[in-house]
């Protein structure tokens, strides 16, 4: 670390040097554990270990409210069986984005209401 061996995307296997792309999937998930969400999509672009990693249920289960599971349901609403075949990455993206209040989106009820 720090001679000028490693590159910057860690991909030189080719060439025998060692990089970011050869640490274990579950130290790469170890940091990204630390990390805010946008930090680890921006990771997850450097090689296939942080990608995996970034993709992994540990990871985002950790980012995740302990209710998680309450709020996916009124997030999905009736059709709740949906919930089950998500991966918990994509259960963040869902819980992120704007749900509906009432039949409308609560900024929309803000400003125009």
């Amino acid at each position: 670390m720090g001679n000028g061996n490693s590159s910057a995307a860690g991909l030189e296997r080719a060439s025998g040097r060692t990089g970011l792309g050869d640490l274990p999937e579950s130290c790469v998930a170890g940091i990204l554990l630390r990390l805010d969400p946008p930090e680890i999509c921006r990771l997850a672009r450097l090689c296939h270990t942080f990608r995996a990693a970034a993709s992994s249920d540990v990871v985002w289960e950790a980012k995740l409210p302990g209710n998680y599971m309450y709020l996916l349901g009124k997030a999905l609403g009736e059709d709740n069986s949906d919930g089950q075949k998500l991966s918990k990455k994509q259960i963040f993206a869902l819980l992120c984005r704007r749900n509906p209040f009432n039949g409308a989106y609560m900024m929309e009820l803000l400003y125009f209401g």
